[in-house]
């Protein structure tokens, strides 16, 4: 049996992403609920507050009735991309509130929360809070985006289509 890293970048991008989407549309799973389901993974990925997004992503997954293989697919796949927005998300809500940037790090908010979670809570709620609200806009934008451009995508993977065409 092959390991995954001697198969070339394609194949495990076909073994780990197309072919659960295309497993699911077997399955029955419209096009239309996956993209939703996708363009969901991929914004609640981004939501700026560390160690939040798969408790986020299951509530949502869970109220939604969305497929919750598939939203952590996309959830854990915009990982490099949370990380390096969640500074982004804070300050621009900070700038949107008209309050002044406070200068931090992420290694310096990690090593504040491991020495005091509850003076970290305190010195970075209001921090949070404006990443929220500015992620809440971007939000609005990204996730109807995602979705008008992941269904045409979708649409072609549906099993026997091109018999049918």
């Amino acid at each position: 049996m092959k390991n995954d890293l001697d198969m070339p970048t394609g194949s495990r991008l076909r073994r780990w992403l197309v072919e659960p989407i295309i497993n699911q549309l077997n399955r029955g799973i419209t096009p239309e609920k996956l993209s939703w389901t996708i363009a969901l993974g991929f914004t609640l990925g981004i939501f700026p507050i560390i160690g939040s997004t798969s408790l986020v992503c299951f509530i949502a997954g869970y109220f939604l009735k969305l497929n919750q293989a598939i939203l952590h697919l996309f959830k854990s796949l915009t990982y490099p991309l949370h990380i390096a927005l969640i500074l982004v998300f804070i300050h621009l809500g900070q700038q949107l509130n008209g309050v002044p940037l406070l200068p931090f790090s992420i290694s310096e908010m990690m090593s504040q929360f491991k020495d005091s979670p509850a003076q970290f809570a305190r010195d970075f709620g209001m921090a949070a809070w404006y990443g929220i609200e500015a992620w809440a806009i971007a939000a609005l934008i990204l996730i109807p985006i995602i979705r008008i451009i992941s269904l045409p995508f979708l649409k072609k993977l549906i099993p026997g289509k091109e018999a049918s065409a």
